[in-house]
């Protein structure tokens, strides 16, 4: 059973940072992606960013390249979202989820992931 937590979340002006943590306990595999997704008050659910946690080859939403960076610490059994230029609109529910074990390329759809977090609030103040 993998367990995934998030912390890091917060309230963050219009134009600045924010670094997400997700702690990854009970994977048994190491070939598995983590994802992040967002979900807004009354807006569906959207992927953000994966990342293979063996390979370490990342994937983005178009919405967020060049701003958001997804990364892993190996040792600390950590992935990581930075968020630099957010945008109020990128208020939301941040999780992140394991496709565990997978043998997808690159999942972007939140059907493929197996394992969720709680979810941690980022709000951008305007």
């Amino acid at each position: 059973q993998v367990q995934l937590v998030e912390s890091g979340g917060g309230t963050v002006q219009a134009g600045g940072s924010l670094r997400l943590s997700c702690g990854i306990s009970g994977a048994r595999f190491s070939r598995y992606h983590i994802g992040w997704f967002r979900q807004a008050p009354g807006k569906e659910r959207e992927f953000v960013a994966g990342i293979s946690w063996t390979l370490s080859t990342t994937w983005y939403a178009d919405s967020v390249k060049g701003r958001f960076t997804i990364s892993r610490d190996i040792a600390k059994d950590t992935v990581y979202l930075q968020m630099n230029s957010l945008k109020p609109e990128e208020t939301a529910v941040y999780c992140c989820a394991a496709d565990y074990p997978s043998y997808d390329t690159n999942p972007r759809t939140a059907e493929k992931y197996d394992y969720w977090g709680q979810g941690t609030q980022v709000t951008v103040s305007s």
